[in-house]
């Protein structure tokens, strides 16, 4: 379960995790799609040894955060603006997993001085990006998923009415085979262990009462994000494997070439989650490498 809930301006409430030295900058982790704000303790043991304070939060419609319909990507920084009130945080690191990419992007884009560096680990690219065919590379999964959003919401609501019991109560023995054309033997071979219960447990966290989140996750990116990606002058890391079958390597190419500040990391031999296992703590390094306030 969370830390706590934090009240938010609107009358929502958010899931939050947080752990480490209190004085210390808080590193703001945004998840994947579906998924929670719940941590995986090697990745939280990276960050705190490195005097950062890691902070993570449940997306409105994940686990007991309140829902937030029609929201757009751009509508998690006043969130997460809000969390690091709450904290008594004026600046702050941010980090996202695939569907975590753009939030984190977006924090970066409409809170620039409090943004202290970015990273997004094989994040998704704009659905109308030039010069992208969105679908191409993904596994038959993800085409299907995003096919049935596009059809219209009936179609869309069937679509997760029929994956969620799978994805609920998934065991950490079954995840791999439960993500099917989504991973190849890359990240088929990442998914062991620690980290499968992780992945398990963090998908339950997130989808245990709904699909809610999952659901307005799709919606909100195949709408416009809400900021422009070209006017962004802060550094943000871009890492992608070519291995991804759940984030195409394509989406990191074109983040890469769109975003003006784009520090890239495209690595051929790695996939979409064996990316982030095998090379947390180089991630990390990377990202304080620029100048850190004192």
């Amino acid at each position: 379960m969370p830390s706590k809930a934090v009240d938010l301006p609107d009358g929502r409430r958010i899931d939050l995790w947080v752990e480490g030295p209190t004085d210390g900058i808080p590193l703001v982790f945004h998840h994947g799609t579906p998924g929670s704000g719940l941590p995986f303790q090697p990745m939280v043991d990276a960050i705190t040894d490195r005097g950062l304070r890691y902070v993570s939060t449940s997306r409105a419609g994940y686990g007991d955060s309140s829902r937030d319909p029609g929201r757009t990507v751009a509508d998690v920084v006043e969130d997460t603006a809000a969390v690091l009130d709450h904290l008594g945080a004026d600046q702050a690191y941010v980090m996202g997993w695939s569907g975590g990419g753009p939030h984190a992007i977006a924090c970066a884009a409409l809170m620039p001085d409090r943004v202290l560096g970015t990273t997004t680990i094989a994040g998704v690219a704009l659905w109308e990006a030039d010069g992208l065919d969105f679908l191409d590379g993904m596994g038959q999964e993800n085409i299907d998923e995003f096919g049935a959003c596009l059809a219209g919401p009936e179609a869309h609501q069937a679509s997760l009415d029929a994956l969620w019991p799978t994805f609920r109560d998934v065991s950490a023995d079954e995840v791999a085979t439960a993500f099917g054309d989504l991973v190849d033997d890359v990240d088929r071979g990442a998914l062991t262990g620690e980290f499968a219960a992780f992945v398990a447990d963090s998908i339950h966290e997130g989808i245990r009462e709904s699909h809610a989140g999952w659901y307005d996750d799709d919606i909100a990116f195949i709408r416009p994000w809400g900021f422009d990606l070209s006017a962004i002058e802060s550094p943000i890391h871009v890492w992608q494997g070519a291995h991804d079958r759940m984030v195409p390597f394509a989406h990191g190419q074109w983040l890469a070439a769109h975003i003006p500040s784009a520090c890239v990391h495209l690595y051929p031999e790695h996939g979409h989650l064996s990316l982030a296992v095998d090379s947390f703590p180089r991630i990390l390094d990377e990202m304080l490498a620029l100048e850190r306030p004192t």
